[in-house]
Order: C-alpha cells, then structure tokens, then sequence
C-alpha cells in the first residue's frame, strides 16, 4: 500500500469517526472503500458514455456522399461560416 496524507473537514473526520465506532472498521479503510467506490463509478460512468456514443454513430446523415474525404472542408466551411456554411 501507498501511504498519503489527506485534509478533512470537521464534518468528514466527525463522520469518520462515528462510522468507525458504529462499523468497528478503520478510518482508513473506509476512505479506500470510498475511494475504491469512485474510482468504479468513473469507469462505469466512462464506459455508459462510450456505448452511448457508440449506439449514436451512424445514425444520422449529411447527406453528403464524400464527407469522408473531405471533411476537414466541411469543418472548415462550419467554422467559418459560423454553423451556417454547406457544401
């Protein structure tokens, strides 16, 4: 284990303390079960957004039939243009 040093409110360290007492569980266990909640939450999060991104592409189109090779133009023309370029 990696050790580290941490700043807690009043607040935190005093519920802390009383979830230690109550669970019988270290103080620093419960901020690494925190923590390690966290940590799954952003990659759960990350993934969600991956398959929603995913499940989108496709599903719309420019009708346009060579955005692929030219799609720096028709970024450029966006830009330019501010949103109201075409091609």
């Amino acid at each position: 284990m990696v050790r580290t040093q941490i700043q807690l409110t009043e607040n935190q360290i005093d519920s802390l303390r009383r979830l230690s007492a109550t669970s019988g569980r270290s103080i620093a266990d419960l901020i690494r079960e925190a923590v390690e909640r966290l940590c799954k939450q952003d990659a759960t999060d990350l993934e969600q957004r991956t398959k929603r991104a995913l499940g989108v592409a496709g599903r719309f189109s420019s009708g346009a039939s060579d955005v692929s090779a030219h799609h720096d133009d028709y970024l450029a023309d966006v830009f330019n243009n501010c949103g109201t370029g075409s091609r």
